[in-house]
């Protein structure tokens, strides 16, 4: 069977793409890659992109010069969890806390990591987690 190598995309369904983006890129800091009407995309360290997308706006296909992108869509509040370096883990509950953004939860693991919960502006569960979480991270 072929290998995997890797999770590429991450995609957040969201109210207001504006408001979204004030989030991911000044909050979380996250270099924007692509902004249009249609979307946001966001570098995540060099190793993975997240994708914002209006809520309901994805439900027909999408020609593009390259092929069909199918329809896709979601509600509700989703999950994602960002791994970030322990020693980093200090400065982030001081971010948090100077942007006015409540920390939910605090979980630490039984391999030795640490999780912090807190929400997006659309009440997506948001993770900061330490090396310890899974086997391999």
């Amino acid at each position: 069977m072929p290998a995997l190598s890797g999770v590429l995309e991450t995609v957040l369904y969201v109210t207001d793409l504006d408001r979204a983006d004030a989030f991911y890129g000044g909050v979380m800091n996250l270099p924007c890659l692509h902004s249009d009407a249609r979307m946001r995309g966001y570098d995540v360290a060099g190793r993975g992109v997240l994708l914002l997308f209006p809520r309901g706006g994805s439900l027909h296909p999408i020609e593009t010069p390259g092929g069909t992108i199918p329809p896709h869509d979601g509600s509700g509040p989703h999950h994602v969890a960002f791994s970030i370096a322990a020693d980093a883990l200090p400065a982030w509950e001081g971010h948090l806390a100077e942007t006015g953004i409540a920390i939910e939860g605090r979980t630490h693991w039984p391999r030795g990591g640490t999780s912090l919960y807190f929400r997006d502006p659309d009440g997506h569960l948001l993770e900061l987690a330490t090396p310890g979480l899974w086997k391999g991270y």
